[in-house]
Order: structure tokens, then sequence, then C-alpha cells
């Protein structure tokens, strides 16, 4: 499970990363704490921010428990696709908002593939404690 773990740690290195972006964005946009709207590009780093912390809430249970009954490695691959994925997503989304689609659904599917995975793993463990 150590590749999982890294690959935790790097989404959550990532988020960080989005996040000081969105305050350097709040400095440059002039959009004064606590306001979220007021510049359209500011809105656009943190709406990145906010779409990737929803997205890291449902991630990192579910990358945990696929690593754990199905498989480490398949775990941190799909990890490792979620954030190339959420890297274009920032990109494209700063850019023009409308381009987004390819990155959000590299991020998205891995983490929809990662839940599902969990959810019959758990379940097949707990048949056969039965």
């Amino acid at each position: 499970m150590p590749l999982v773990h890294l690959v935790i740690g790097l989404a959550l290195v990532q988020f960080l990363y989005f996040l000081l972006a969105v305050g350097k964005a709040r400095e440059t946009y002039k959009v004064p704490a606590p306001a979220t709207t007021g510049n359209e590009v500011f809105e656009r780093y943190f709406r990145v921010q906010m779409n990737t912390l929803e997205l890291l809430v449902i991630f990192v249970p579910s990358i945990l428990l696929f690593g754990q009954y199905i498989g480490a490695y398949i775990a941190a691959a799909l990890g490792a696709v979620y954030i190339i994925g959420r890297f274009i997503y920032f990109s494209s989304y700063i850019k023009e908002p409308k381009s987004r689609s390819l990155g959000y659904g590299l991020s998205a599917l891995p983490v929809v593939v990662l839940l599902v995975g969990a959810l019959i793993g758990a379940i097949r463990a707990a048949i056969l404690t039965l």
C-alpha cells in the first residue's frame, strides 16, 4: 500500500498547490477575502479548488478501500490518472472553462472506478466473513 499512500500524498500536495494558486489569484485580481466573486478569472481558480476538494472527499477513502480489497497497484495507477486529470482540468479551466471536459473526465472517471471497486470489494469481504 505504500504506492497508494504516495499517490494520496501527491494528491494532497496538488490540492495545496491549487490553494496557493487561488491565494495568488485573489491578490492578482483584487478579490479581497472573504469574497469568492468579483473577477471571472479569479472565480475560475476558486472553482478549480472547490471542485478538487469535492472530488478529494470521495477519492481519498475510495483509493484506500480499493487498494485494500482489490489491489494497491491498480489503485495507485488510477490515482495517478486522477492527478494528471486534475492538472489538465486546472490548466484548461483557467484558460477556458468550456474546455475542461478532458481533465474532468480523467479525474472523475478514476474516482468512480475506485468507489465502485471499493464497494464491491467491501461487499465481497463482508459476505466471505458471514
